[in-house]
């Protein structure tokens, strides 16, 4: 388990090593930590814009002995995986845009306003913890799920957030988004302290009646 401080110094010794600044955003356990949901992470995740900052960062940690690693074993034969690498028990899971499922779009972005810099070279900027939610839903990870119950429970949700990014994720092209994030609100829905508004589960599903019509409508048409 990698701790805060330990985060905090490994973020730092990889910036120390970059070649140009360049601005991650981090999601995932590393994006609790920063929000006090937790205080170890299995693994530092973190998305990028592009492929070309993901390399200077990559670059910079095999530089100080971090090594790629199978991201398959880790994440089965799931679609946009990260590359993984690691030293000793050490692991940074680095996306480029996508994350599994999900797109980190423009909105989970401007949403991502606490910001911390390492050094010149590394600006870190924290998924707010509706995107975490969200994204949390993109494994079948029990751990992921016990994450996003940590999160519901120690927040105040906007529910109409989750919504409108599920809307804007089927715009961006993940057709599926309205109905995994109903079924995954489903499963952890029994463990949670604080409960999902009806309303908020009746958009989702209304969202997806609204995809089927319109396939039948293409369908005949």
């Amino acid at each position: 388990m990698i701790g805060i401080k330990q985060q905090q110094s490994l973020l730092l010794n990889i910036a120390r090593e970059l070649e140009k600044q360049i601005t991650v955003y981090a999601i995932g356990g590393t994006a609790m930590m920063f929000w006090g949901f937790k205080d170890a992470t299995l693994d530092i995740d973190l998305v990028f814009e592009n492929e070309a900052d993901r390399k200077v960062f990559s670059n910079a940690a095999e530089r100080i002995g971090y090594k790629e690693m199978d991201a398959v074993k880790v994440y089965g034969a799931k679609r946009n995986i990260p590359l993984m690498l690691k030293l000793d028990d050490e692991r940074f899971d680095l996306f480029v845009s996508q994350v599994v499922d999900f797109v980190f779009s423009k909105e989970m972005q401007k949403r991502a306003e606490q910001i911390h810099q390492f050094g010149d070279m590394l600006i870190l900027k924290i998924a707010d913890p509706h995107d975490i939610i969200l994204m949390k839903c993109a494994t079948d990870r029990i751990k992921d799920m016990d994450d996003a119950i940590k999160i519901i429970d120690a927040s105040r949700i906007d529910w109409g957030i989750i919504v409108n990014e599920a809307k804007n994720q089927i715009a961006l092209g993940r057709e599926t988004a309205a109905m995994e994030l109903g079924a995954f609100f489903e499963k952890i829905s029994p463990k949670l302290k604080q409960k999902i508004p009806d309303r908020t589960m009746d958009e989702l599903w209304s969202i997806l009646e609204k995809q089927a019509e319109e396939k039948i409508k293409k369908i005949r048409h």
